[in-house]
């Protein structure tokens, strides 16, 4: 039973990534995913979450990222597209799961995949 991010990478400021979240061991559709982002030195916060289909697909996101980001999901994935990246987008992205309709606060999932690291530099 795991989550997977994947996509990270470096880019140039103004960049896009992709970040992919999958499950193995359960059906990521049963749930919210929430993705999570821990710069070095900081604590770790939400950026984005999304609801399941049956709970509306309700979408946060977090101030920082409006506009920029968009999470969505299908078939099982979850992903987060990210434009627009600033160096303060820099740290590790996680991705998360929950029941319900979480808040975007780390302590309402209960399931955290590895992350993956997004730089973001010139």
């Amino acid at each position: 039973v795991q989550l997977q991010a994947s996509g990270g990478g470096s880019v140039q400021p103004g960049g896009s990534l992709r970040l992919s979240c999958v499950a193995s061991g359960f059906t990521l559709d049963a749930y919210a995913v929430g993705w999570f982002r821990q710069a070095p030195g900081k604590e770790r916060e939400g950026v984005s979450r999304i609801t399941t289909v049956s709970c509306g697909l309700k979408i946060e996101y977090a101030a920082s990222v409006m506009g920029r980001f968009t999470i969505s999901r299908d078939k099982g994935t979850v992903y987060l597209q990210m434009n627009s990246l600033k160096p303060e987008d820099t740290a590790v992205y996680y991705c998360a799961t929950a029941v319900g309709r979480p808040a975007l606060v780390p302590g309402e999932f209960d399931r955290f995949g590895p992350g993956t690291l997004v730089t973001v530099s010139s």
